[in-house]
């Protein structure tokens, strides 16, 4: 079954399907930008994204596609992305949409050919909300397949590009399954009493460190075999790393309606009101079992 097909058929709203559809195609063209943009000189020095990070070519490339696409469509009003330092505001929109956008998660990967991703949350309206009131999010994965990954709160349904460009369904409402897999992220030197108590437990219990350095490469392999992901907070950076709007919160969605849980090691990220685009949050995502674990380690150490 094809996307929209499969969209029609589970009753998604008309304009909500709409954006999704066109969402995926514009996954394509980003892409298509990794054939032409590999080759060009990684971006001037002063080209830095909202969090000061130096942009890849593809970055500002895949940030484009996203933008122009649904600033010419007028499909949402807001857009929040990544690499904007400030929410955009569609002029005469069709819909009251709003989005937040990775466009291209672990570019960092870009030069040795690992597989990164664009990650996209849509809100009934303004961005500045919890992750809870979401009514849609997925991820795209460009690895040896492509594949979409998205929930509108009915379940989590994941979706392959064929050779003639369709998305086809390959899995329906798929479950976050028991498995000891983890997926670590900073320095060892700089965890925290409470997550080093928790990795250590971990260890102890035989889970297996998959971490590749793309935030939706290693969700999604915890989503199809189990564990937990996480980048927590550190000595000196206790606030976390990865962005509460374009990483946290959709990706929690999608887990979350998996069977999952995400927390920032206290409580539940989706329950969280962002204060600014740019907040940062320490991340568990993953397993109940082991969300509940560090929430456990993290109050028996306060």
């Amino acid at each position: 079954m094809i996307l929209k097909d499969f969209l029609v058929s589970e009753g998604t709203e008309k304009n909500l399907m709409y954006l999704i559809l066109f969402l995926s195609e514009q996954a394509k063209l980003v892409k298509k930008g990794f054939h032409f943009t590999h080759t060009t000189p990684p971006a001037a020095p002063q080209s830095k994204n909202s969090f000061g990070e130096e942009q890849m070519p593809l970055d500002v490339y895949a940030d484009q596609v996203f933008i122009s696409g649904l600033t010419e469509t007028r499909l949402v009003r807001y857009i929040a992305t990544e690499e904007q330092h400030h929410i955009i505001e569609i002029k005469d929109p069709k819909n009251n949409f709003g989005v937040v956008i990775d466009p291209l998660d672990g570019s960092s990967l870009i030069d040795v050919n690992l597989c990164t991703g664009s990650i996209i949350g849509i809100y009934p309206s303004h961005v500045l909300e919890k992750g809870s009131t979401l009514i849609a999010a997925l991820y795209i994965l460009y690895g040896p397949l492509t594949i979409l990954t998205f929930t509108t709160g009915k379940g989590v349904h994941e979706f392959v590009l064929n050779e003639a460009g369709q998305y086809i369904l390959k899995h329906r409402d798929l479950k976050i399954p028991g498995g000891k897999i983890y997926a670590p992220g900073a320095l060892r030197r700089d965890y925290l009493p409470s997550h080093a108590k928790w990795i250590e437990h971990l260890e102890d219990e035989g889970y297996k460190l998959r971490f590749s350095g793309c935030f939706v490469a290693d969700v999604h392999q915890i989503l199809h075999k189990g564990g937990v992901f996480t980048y927590p907070g550190l000595k000196g950076k206790e606030k976390g790393k990865l962005r509460l709007l374009y990483e946290a919160n959709p990706m929690g969605k999608i887990i979350h309606e998996a069977g999952g849980a995400i927390s920032n090691g206290k409580t539940d990220i989706l329950s969280i009101q962002p204060g600014a685009i740019d907040d940062v949050t320490p991340i568990y995502v993953g397993g109940k079992k082991e969300i509940r674990l560090i929430e456990t380690f993290m109050a028996e150490g306060e």
